[in-house]
């Protein structure tokens, strides 16, 4: 038998980076504690993969799609690690492979809401990324019918942009991204 040692302090940047690899949990660091939470279930997931199918293509060259990164949203010790679902990036940094985020690098975060993150996503992590002074985010709300509530940064403060269900239209940097937000639930039988 494998005894597990948790950490018994406030973790550092340099102690989360140091934890092993175990991606049957999915865990975070806030103010250096260590969460961890089961990882999303399968609808949860399928819906992160489709919103990402859909956003990258209309995206510009210089930003791409990533699921489930880990986002330094403070490096000084007590350390804050998120893991959002989705976020859009810098594509340079993909192409040099980061393993980790900073805030000056994300346009974009993505939650979707699942029974166990209701409040961290509509609270605790809309005033981190606010915060962090990343540019959007958005909150995607699974139970029928599929809503997208996106938010803006103004002034320091996150503003609701609009609120959609079925087709989202919304702009990105220089361009508008239009997502069909039931292909995020639909079954493939259930489509034409």
């Amino acid at each position: 038998m494998t005894t597990v040692t948790w950490p018994d302090h406030l973790l550092t940047l340099d102690d989360w980076a140091a934890l092993p690899e175990d991606t049957s949990r999915r865990y975070e660091l806030v103010e250096g504690v260590l969460l961890v939470s089961p990882r999303p279930a399968a609808l949860h997931q399928r819906a992160m993969w489709r919103l990402a199918a859909q956003l990258e293509p209309g995206l510009p060259g210089r930003w791409g799609v990533l699921t489930e990164p880990e986002l330094v949203i403070e490096s000084r010790t007590p350390a804050s690690v998120r893991v959002p679902d989705l976020v859009v990036v810098q594509a340079s940094g993909i192409s040099e492979d980061r393993v980790r985020w900073e805030p000056d690098a994300v346009a974009m975060v993505v939650e979707i809401l699942s029974p166990g993150s209701l409040r961290t996503d509509r609270v605790m992590k809309f005033a981190e990324y606010a915060e962090a002074g990343i540019d959007q985010y958005w909150i995607v709300d699974l139970d029928a019918p599929v809503s997208l509530t996106a938010f803006r940064l103004v002034d320091g403060a996150y503003e609701n942009s609009g609120e959609f269900t079925g087709e989202a239209v919304l702009p990105f940097d220089d361009v508008t991204l239009s997502l069909d937000l039931d292909a995020l639930t639909t079954s493939r039988a259930q489509r034409p």
